[in-house]
C-alpha cells in the first residue's frame, strides 16, 4: 500500500524490485522474497497475497474471508489481535467492523479469543497498524482486502506497516534542527536513497554537496553506506556532524563511516570514489502564495545556476553509470500547473541521462504538500 503520493512510492519499489506493477490507485503488487516495509519511504503497508477473487462485492468478499479465517484460526492457541483494512470499496468503518465481530464471534466458539482493532476508516491508518503491531507476529496480523482497477479483489497479510515512531524520533528527537534551511522529511530521504541504489548494495559511499543538517546522510548510514556531506555553510556541517554522532550512538552504527566538511558544490573536489550522489539541491526562497512573473523567472534563474554548475563539477569526478538522486525546485502556478527548471530539458548536454520508468513518468516525481508553492522534484539521473 502506498503512501500520499503513490508515484513516488512505486517509482523506489520499481527501482529496488524490478518486478512491479500497479493494482489500483494506491496499491502496488511486486514479486520479491526479501521485501522490507522499514527500508522504503513511499510504502506505508506491505503483505503476503494469499487469496485472490474475481469480481466479488464486499459482501462476497466479507463472507469468503470469513469463512477463510475461521478455518485457518479455529484451533489458534493465545489471543489473536486481528485488523481488517478495506480499500477501494464503497463500504462504511462500520461495515468492516462488522465482519472482524462476525469472524470473533464464530472463532469464539471455537474457543479462540480475538480483538478486533477498531476501525475509524475502511482502512487502518499505519499509525494504528503500526502501533498495534500488525503483521509482526503470528497473532498479532492485519487482513488487507484491497480491489483493484480491473475488479479483481486481493486478500494479503500484513508483514509490517511504516514504523512511524523511528520516522518521528529521527525527524524530531535529533539535536540539531533548523527551519530556515527547509525541513527534508526523513521518508523522502529514504526514498531518495533508494531512487539512486537500486541494486541493494552496501557499504557503497554516498555523497550528498548539499548536506544541510544531514537527513539524506543519515538515511544513507542506516542503510548501511559510508557517507560524504559537504555544505557551503560551516553552521551546516557543526549540525551535520552533531546528528550523524547522535545517530551513530543512538542506533550503534559501526560498519558504516561519515565524513563531513564545508566545500561550495559548485566548485568542490571530494578526491574520494564516490559511488552514488543523493541530495536536495537549492530550493530558492520559500513562498506562501505564488510569486510573479518577475519574481519567479529570478528565483528559476538563480537556481538553475547553481544546479547546474553544481551537475557540471560533480560530472567530472564520478564515473559513467554512477547513479544520482537531486531534489531541485518547481514552482506551483495558481491554476496548479508546475514551472521546471530549465536544466531539466538539457540534461544530456549537462552529461546525463534520466532514468525511465515503466510504472510512472518522471515528470511525475513531485514531492509536495497540497498548500505547496515550491514542490521538490526528484531528477533521477545516471552520468554518461
Amino acid at each position: 500500500m502506498l503512501g500520499r503520493q503513490p508515484e513516488l512510492g512505486i517509482a523506489e519499489l520499481e527501482r529496488l524490485y524490478g518486478t512491479v506493477r500497479w493494482f489500483a490507485h494506491d496499491s502496488a503488487l511486486v514479486e520479491s522474497d526479501v521485501f522490507n516495509v522499514e527500508r522504503l519511504g513511499g510504502t506505508i503497508k506491505g503483505g503476503v497475497v494469499v487469496r485472490e477473487l474475481t469480481g466479488a462485492d464486499w459482501r462476497k468478499t466479507s463472507m469468503e474471508l470469513v469463512r477463510v479465517y475461521h478455518k485457518k484460526w479455529s484451533n489458534a492457541s493465545g489471543k489473536l489481535t486481528v485488523g481488517i483494512s478495506a480499500y477501494g470499496f464503497t463500504v462504511s468503518s462500520q461495515d468492516v467492523q462488522r465482519t472482524g465481530h462476525i469472524l470473533k464471534s464464530k472463532l469464539k466458539g471455537n474457543g479462540v479469543s480475538v480483538r478486533i482493532v477498531p476501525n475509524e476508516q475502511p482502512a487502518l491508518s499505519s499509525a494504528s497498524s503500526h502501533h498495534n503491531k500488525l503483521g509482526l507476529s503470528a497473532n498479532k496480523v492485519e487482513l488487507m482486502v484491497v480491489r483493484g482497477h480491473n475488479g479483481k479483489v486481493i486478500i494479503a497479510e500484513s508483514t509490517g506497516a511504516q514504523n512511524i515512531t523511528a520516522l518521528a524520533r529521527r525527524d524530531q528527537a535529533r539535536p540539531a534542527r533548523d527551519t530556515f534551511v527547509g525541513m527534508l522529511p526523513p521518508k523522502l530521504a529514504m526514498i531518495m536513497v533508494n531512487l539512486a541504489h537500486p541494486d541493494d548494495s552496501s557499504s557503497k559511499t554516498v555523497l550528498d554537496p548539499f548536506c544541510g543538517t544531514g537527513v539524506v546522510l543519515q538515511e544513507a548510514l542506516l542503510s548501511g553506506h559510508n557517507v560524504v556531506g559537504t555544505d557551503v555553510s560551516d553552521k551546516m556541517i557543526a549540525y551535520t556532524t552533531e546528528n550523524l554522532t547522535w545517530l551513530s550512538e543512538k542506533y550503534e552504527l559501526r560498519g558504516s563511516k561519515f565524513e563531513v566538511h564545508q566545500a561550495d558544490a559548485t566548485s568542490a573536489n571530494w578526491n574520494k570514489p564516490i559511488d552514488s550522489v543523493v541530495a536536495e539541491g537549492y530550493l530558492g526562497q520559500p513562498f506562501s502564495a505564488p510569486p510573479s512573473e518577475k519574481k519567479l523567472a529570478e528565483v528559476r534563474q538563480t537556481c538553475d545556476t547553481i544546479i547546474s554548475k553544481f551537475l557540471t563539477n560533480i560530472g567530472k569526478q564520478i564515473q559513467s553509470g554512477t547513479p544520482l538522486c537531486i531534489a531541485i525546485p518547481a514552482w506551483r502556478s495558481k491554476d496548479d500547473r508546475f514551472t521546471h527548471l530549465y536544466l531539466v530539458k538539457k540534461l544530456d548536454e549537462l552529461g546525463y541521462k534520466q532514468i525511465e520508468f515503466k510504472n510512472v513518468s518522471a515528470r511525475d516525481l513531485l514531492y509536495h504538500r497540497p498548500d505547496q508553492v515550491v514542490a521538490r522534484e526528484l531528477l533521477v539521473l545516471e552520468k554518461l
